[in-house]
């Protein structure tokens, strides 16, 4: 190079250097990143003023219309510096535009509409703070066209963290290239009712396989940390606490639970995720606890979350709760109280939209409430957008989002994560797999056998397989006729959604039926499609919008269609799509195959094929109890030894039992011991057991430990989850399972309410359901 050049380079190159650090230290200490993110939060904190506070904690969803877009739904510069000129804490569900049936709704339009609003509150407020976009992302992000999951009680049901994380992180990857940084979700409730309506958004009614997939998909949202990339986004546990058994299964009832049944069941999914998942994000929940609603509750949000636990995230409100503080639980006079009442208690920003904490800019301007109550909520929020990183890099790449949401490659983990969802629950005489060689006509029949299936917060994703197209594609070029009836309709066409819910005809259903017979007369299997729907189990969010049951009973004319195939004579396969436990003693008692698929997503019909026709061999296992009747609710195996006595002519056990679900293998346990029989209860011990897979196809495991305290100052359960494993065996492969005895395993909280490990007698019990398992006993010294 001539030196002339490079001379001329290397002057260029150190006026660019003295340019840029001179345009650096003109820079407020909270616009330059080489400060850690607490220098930059306090010096962005100390420029605000209020005006510019209270914006933080507030949020527009449906208020997106009126203050921020035009007629058209499109974003309007002109109003929303009107109406928002401080800016704003968070905006909900860009992805839904301003109509939610907008064909304009793709990945790269959403990309496009969260840059132009985040450019606006950047470039035109006077401090340039980013707006956080939410999203609902329970199984895949709500928004047309994203990859769409098995819904969570799906999930629950592979018993595998691994893939729970890897699910989310996609999930989040989808949601984050369009523009979006904070999913509510996963949802870490526990449970404990079949006829509450959002039974399917959990992962079951075990607080130990909660926790694990809690945790999972708190890191799948999050990443490894402690800064969230590009890729990644804040999650938000869902719903603290109590929300899964509310009083008489109705949604926002109120949760009689004490304080030990708070520590020992409900608690510990939430602070597992807080002290081992690290979330940054925590809503509170619409149910009261011994008379005080979570979102008024400063011992839950204050006491136990923050100082116990070390949460250092912020939590928001559950959309219209703090408005339910005078509207539905009438412990505060109005608007103000209520907003009052819910800062104090700990709730950081007010979701969906502004309506109660606007009222508090007097109260904070007058005194009557410490600026520092305002200033933690604020900085908390500051604290996630630099987390987030949209300070330094605030807009997404339209071209990859168009590219990478709802690809290919994301529709395979969705096809394999269906596959280890569905559980096998019966198979008499090995009827499955299918071979396809031993049939000429399959019938395909019943109301959920050729319909679109998702479950809860969904959209509309690329694709959705049904199980009848799902079974014709896999049986395409066989010279097989497939045939297929709707038998019946559990409802009529109708949305998640919308309000209304329109039973069928019953003469139209009765023409059903009989059309569905004269099919099944004529084949040689039947394969029969039925449970639930998105109408007969939702949340019910209001009293026009209802979603719990009385009853568990199969809606409709489901049974009396399942009664006429059966005295054809033919063999009969069961699938059920739903969102609950359902009441199907007389399905399983005479069906000759029982599957529980839940809802499977976007490919549900393909993985439904491949289990029937043995491309995959099944592996989920139960993440909730069956019970044989809505009367034997609560049915839950973690109960008490007092809680199953017994019914007058009646059986107590359960239909299925939690951790039960069959394989086309068989698996047997030998070999159990402990490394130690005795120890002190600061000390550990293992505990170990070979599993031999006796049968002729490679499968999958899942081995579950159990442990009982014999005797105890206060009462325990008959048994407690405290471990798993998920191995894969080929035919006559035999391994080795250990499982580390931990002190926490043992500990429980005591007659003085500290937590504690009691000497005793402990019985641990490794098997592979929670009522099919080898036991062997633990004695624990002081």
């Amino acid at each position: 190079m001539n030196k002339k050049y490079f001379f001329l380079l290397f002057y260029l190159l150190l006026f660019f250097c003295f340019q840029s650090n001179a345009q650096r230290k003109n820079l407020p200490p909270y616009k330059d990143n080489r400060n850690d993110i607490t220098t930059r939060v306090n010096d962005l904190l100390g420029r605000m003023t209020l005006e510019e506070k209270m914006a933080q904690i507030v949020c527009i969803w449906n208020q997106k219309n009126e203050l921020i877009l035009d007629q058209n739904g499109n974003f309007d510069p002109v109003k929303a510096s009107k109406n928002l000129p401080y800016g704003i804490g968070q905006i909900g569900r860009p992805s839904e535009a301003m109509d939610r049936n907008a064909q304009n709704r793709s990945a790269r339009n959403m990309a496009i509409f969260t840059n132009t609003m985040q450019r606006h509150f950047i470039e035109n407020t006077r401090l340039g703070i980013p707006v956080i976009f939410h999203e609902e992302c329970l199984h895949g992000h709500a928004a047309k066209d994203g990859t769409s999951f098995p819904q969570p009680i799906a999930l629950a049901s592979t018993w595998d963290t691994e893939l729970i994380e890897n699910i989310f992180s996609l999930v989040a990857e989808e949601a984050r290239s369009r523009g979006a940084h904070q999913a509510l979700s996963p949802v870490v409730d526990v449970a404990r009712d079949a006829r509450w309506g959002r039974f399917e958004e959990t992962f079951g009614e075990d607080p130990y396989l909660v926790s694990q997939m809690g945790i999972a998909a708190v890191k799948g949202f999050q990443g490894k940390g402690p800064e969230i990339n590009d890729k990644h986004m804040l999650a938000t546990l869902k719903h603290m606490t109590g929300h899964g058994q509310p009083e008489s299964g109705t949604n926002t009832a109120p949760a009689n639970i004490s304080e030990r049944e708070l520590r020992e069941i409900f608690f510990p999914p939430f602070k597992k995720a807080v002290t081992e998942g690290n979330v940054h994000s925590v809503m509170a929940s619409y149910n009261e606890i011994d008379g005080v609603p979570s979102h008024a509750n400063q011992w839950l949000l204050q006491e136990v979350l923050r100082k116990e636990w070390g949460f250092k995230g912020y939590v928001v409100s559950d959309y219209g709760a703090i408005s339910d503080l005078y509207r539905l639980h009438h412990v505060a006079e109005g608007s103000k109280e209520a907003a009052k009442l819910a800062i104090k208690a700990g709730v950081d920003i007010e979701l969906p939209d502004m309506v109660d904490y606007p009222v508090l800019s007097n109260s904070f301007k007058s005194g009557e409430l410490p600026m520092a109550l305002l200033d933690s909520a604020v900085a908390r929020q500051l604290y996630a957008k630099f987390l987030l990183g949209i300070f330094d890099k605030p807009y997404v790449n339209a071209d990859y989002a168009e590219r990478f949401v709802g690809s290919e490659k994301n529709g395979k983990l969705a096809l394999e994560a269906a596959q280890e969802s569905i559980t096998l629950l019966k198979n008499d005489y090995n009827l499955l797999p299918l071979n396809a060689d031993d049939y000429k006509t399959i019938a395909v029949i019943g109301p959920n056998a050729n319909k679109t299936l998702l479950g809860g917060y969904s959209d509309v994703p690329p694709y959705f397989v049904t199980a009848l197209k799902g079974i014709e594609n896999y049986l395409q070029g066989e010279d097989i006729s497939v045939v297929y009836g709707e038998g019946c309709r559990i409802t009529e066409e109708g949305s998640w959604y919308l309000d209304p819910v329109v039973l069928p005809d019953p003469q139209e259903d009765l023409k059903r039926i009989k059309h569905a017979v004269t099919l099944a007369e004529r084949s040689d299997i039947v394969i029969l499609v039925v449970g639930g729907n998105e109408l007969t189990s939702r949340e019910a969010w209001s009293e026009t919008h209802m979603g719990d049951r009385a009853s568990l009973q199969l809606f409709g004319n489901q049974e009396k269609l399942f009664n006429e195939l059966l005295k054809t004579g033919k063999q009969i396969i069961t699938v059920l799509f739903n969102g609950r436990p359902l009441q199907i003693d007389f399905l399983a008692d005479n069906t000759h195959a029982l599957l529980e698929c839940w809802y499977l997503g976007q490919e549900s019909g393909s993985a439904l094929a491949n289990v029937l026709f043995g491309e995959v061999n099944p592996s989920g296992k139960l993440p909730c109890t069956i019970p044989r009747s809505v009367g034997h609710l609560p049915a839950f195996y973690n109960h008490k030894p007092t809680a199953r006595r017994g019914y007058l002519f009646g059986d107590i056990s359960p239909l299925f039992p939690f951790g039960y679900g069959l394989s086309y293998t068989n698996f047997r346990y030998s070999g159990l011991t402990l490394t130690k029989n005795t120890i002190a209860k600061n000390e550990t011990t293992t505990v170990e057991v070979d599993i031999t897979n006796t049968g002729d196809l490679r499968g999958d495991e899942i081995v579950q430990l159990y442990i009982r305290d014999r005797v105890s100052s206060v009462t325990r359960p008959v048994k407690e989850l405290k471990a798993f494993q998920k191995v894969n065996l080929r035919p006559g492969q035999v391994k080795k399972v250990s499982f580390k005895i931990t002190p926490e395993m043992l500990k429980f909280w005591d007659i003085n309410m500290e937590y504690v490990v009691e000497p005793g007698v402990f019985e641990l019990m490794i098997g592979t359901s929670s009522v099919e398992y080898e036991s062997v006993e633990l004695t624990v010294t002081e």
